[in-house]
């Protein structure tokens, strides 16, 4: 018997989001039309997978049994996708990536540099997102790969794995803020004071903030709100060091920060990597943190000089200012 991969995704989602509600929201559907490729698996299978008769759906003993295999499958079917596109030898015309403003500059510069060396030939075009922007590039097929903070879940249908690189994070402000002038100052604390911080275009609000807060979707934007002294700021330490000048950001001492993030590569199941793809997942997974700074004309350069060898590489900035 063959059993919808679309319902085999619906079954699994709904589990690791405990509704069908919140299962077609990640997958992009209706709620409908998850019950319904559910209620098919069921009638396929045989056996009942959610009792219903509470206010979400539970998952049964005989859904607990079916779960594991279910998962199983989905592997198996990924693999066997990648495997054939791999097969194929096939590379990428265009490959597009998302990546986080807490990629240190020099990733960026290696990653670019060898990319030109083996792929002339494909376009590659960089747009810049943060948390949920970069899931939501995704699973639209805006993009085919991308970075993100490290978090604990994702949605079923996004490949991912945790790259052998942190990013270094601290709490900002301008420098004739009046912050500056406390002492010893917890986060709790600050949260009463204004805060510039990430929104996500995709429509994910953070929990509301006690304090007046300004916000934009990725951390330049934010770094530049700071600086004009709207509020505080988490941020990477790395792109202060490469965007703003000591006399516009200084360093709170806040307890337990500077912190430090881990970073994932995203991918879409339902899109394989080709050659450029995965060779740029094996060039991440293989690159530790890197320290020495660069200029920022590198990349202007790199653009112009690409463009001239018939291979295009664009940066782009996918934001919107959200103030309020």
């Amino acid at each position: 018997m063959r059993y919808s991969p679309e319902a085999l995704t619906a079954f699994v989602e709904t589990v690791a989001c405990g509704s069908f509600s919140a299962a077609a929201r990640r997958l992009r559907k209706s709620q409908s039309t998850i019950s319904t490729a559910i209620a098919h698996l069921e009638a396929d299978i045989g056996v009942t997978l959610f009792d219903r008769s509470a206010r979400q759906p539970v998952l049964t003993a005989e859904g607990q049994r079916v779960l594991s295999y279910v998962q199983a499958i989905l592997a198996a079917s990924e693999r066997l996708d990648e495997l054939a596109v791999e097969l194929s030898g096939e590379t990428e015309a265009r490959l597009t990536f998302v990546l986080s403003d807490t990629l240190h500059p020099d990733v960026l510069e290696g990653l670019l540099a060898q990319f030109d060396q083996r792929f002339p030939h494909t376009e590659f075009e960089c747009l810049v997102g943060e948390d949920d922007d970069v899931v939501d590039l995704l699973q639209k097929g805006r993009a085919q790969v991308g970075l993100i903070e490290a978090r604990d879940d994702y949605p079923t249908d996004i490949g991912h794995i945790r790259l052998p690189m942190q990013t270094r994070m601290a709490i900002y402000t301008s420098p004739d803020h009046p912050l500056t002038r406390e002492q010893g100052l917890t986060l709790e604390q600050l949260r009463t004071w204004a805060r510039v911080t990430a929104e996500y275009l995709s429509g994910n609000r953070a929990a509301p903030s006690r304090g007046p807060v300004w916000s934009a979707p990725n951390y330049l934007m934010l770094l530049s709100m700071a600086a004009q002294g709207l509020g505080w700021c988490a941020l990477p330490c790395a792109l202060v060091e490469e965007f703003a000048r000591s006399a516009e950001l200084t360093m709170l001492n806040i307890a337990g920060w500077p912190i430090s993030v881990s970073t994932d590569l995203l991918w879409h199941k339902a899109a394989p990597l080709g050659v450029s793809g995965s060779w740029l997942r094996q060039y991440l997974q293989q690159v530790s943190g890197l320290t020495r700074r660069i200029d920022i004309s590198f990349v202007i350069k790199l653009t112009f000089f690409k463009q001239s060898r018939k291979n295009l590489i664009t940066i782009i900035y996918y934001t919107r200012t959200i103030l309020r």
